[in-house]
């Protein structure tokens, strides 16, 4: 599952608007409108082996308001599902997927397109990863990209799917390098890093548009972060937001394009405090904070999808270093919001992870006890 290696490669490469009316920059909060579920069969104990992932993580939804993830069960067993619009959730297992108790393996889904179409990874009992596509009548293809590596903790994760069916991801090769992917909807697949990278991330679950343009940030010798946009024929851009920090894994962390090619995520300035971003495709930059936002080392704001409109979602911490959602209109208005199961302590709250064409933001929330549950968030 991702708790393990890719989790934690993340770790390193990163810290740890919904109303149109709204044209300045006021906050309002409207838990009314927030749904939290949970899979019938998740976990509803905390583990130290899937920690902290354990319970239900939403990680995407489409515009239709289908909502795809991953829980662990009692066994501490990672399974895929799908939430329908109307409420129904399908629990599944990619066909390899490990499922032995406590050993944290099992399948994650992380993106869906429109069709109903869903990418993500599985880990086999071998500990190696592979990539997925499930489609809408339920079977799946499974693929590896070309230098993967076959040993533990190695191999395929696909983060991202297009309406198309091109996915995007990142591979681990024999010596734990990581590089990025993408797979055409025929199955050809095509790897890259950026110049300079030694550690190259596709970001996850809205890092592909219909164009095929694909987002994601690197590191460099000198441990800089830098974002990126790899275009259709292969032209790759790096990119730095103004304000970005450099060395000891500070910089820029590109998180989501959509299709008029806007790409949103956040950058680590030299006091190490995270501010959102948006990127047009002309290259100009908008930066922003959400109000209440701390100002402490190693937090502030982070920003992990925009939609096609320009409305962008992700999270801020407080003093007491909880999360809280937020959705950020294209005029700046911010509108933020709470699960009311959250917890309020460190590393607790809410987390949104995708916002779709309506500006609903699905994601999940950690609660008092460390369990995660899903929401989504209407406007």
């Amino acid at each position: 599952m991702k708790t393990n290696l890719i989790q934690a490669a993340v770790a390193v490469l990163t810290l740890a608007a919904a109303g149109y009316a709204q044209l300045s920059t006021s906050v309002k909060s409207y838990a009314q409108q927030l749904v939290e579920f949970d899979v019938p069969r998740a976990a509803m104990v905390s583990s130290p082996v899937c920690a902290p992932l354990c319970g239900t993580v939403a990680y995407a939804n489409n515009s239709e308001g289908a909502i795809v993830g991953s829980y662990t069960d009692k066994n501490v067993v990672p399974h895929g599902f799908l939430r329908t619009v109307d409420g129904n959730i399908i629990s599944f297992d990619a066909p390899g997927a490990g499922l032995g108790a406590d050993l944290d393996q099992g399948t994650v889904a992380y993106s869906i397109n429109d069709l109903g179409v869903i990418a993500g990874q599985f880990e086999d009992s071998n500990n190696v990863f592979h990539g997925f596509v499930r489609y809408s009548d339920g079977h799946f293809a499974i693929f590896d990209a070309p230098g993967a590596g076959t040993g533990a903790g190695q191999g395929t994760l696909a983060f991202n799917i297009n309406l198309e069916g091109a996915t995007a991801g990142v591979y681990f090769d024999g010596n734990f390098g990581e590089h990025g992917f993408v797979r055409s909807g025929n199955g050809g697949i095509a790897i890259f890093d950026p110049a300079g990278s030694v550690g190259t991330m596709v970001c996850e679950e809205t890092c592909i548009n219909l164009e095929g343009q694909i987002t994601g940030f690197y590191v460099d010798a000198n441990n800089t972060i830098h974002g990126f946009l790899r275009e259709p024929d292969g032209t790759i851009t790096p990119f730095d937001a103004p304000g970005a920090g450099t060395g000891n894994f500070l910089g820029t962390i590109a998180a989501s394009i959509n299709l008029e090619g806007e790409i949103t995520g956040y950058f680590v300035d030299s006091n190490n405090l995270a501010h959102g971003f948006v990127r047009t495709p002309g290259g100009k930059f908008t930066s922003f904070e959400v109000p209440g936002s701390t100002t402490n080392s190693g937090e502030g704001t982070a920003v992990f999808s925009i939609n096609l409109l320009g409305t962008v979602t992700g999270e801020f911490l407080d003093s007491s270093s909880a999360m809280h959602g937020f959705s950020r209109s294209p005029f700046g208005g911010f509108v933020t919001f709470d699960a009311p199961g959250a917890g309020t302590g460190a590393g607790q709250g809410t987390r949104p992870s995708t916002n779709n064409l309506e500006g609903v933001v699905v994601g999940w929330y950690v609660d008092a006890n460390s369990l995660n549950h899903g929401f989504l968030w209407r406007p």
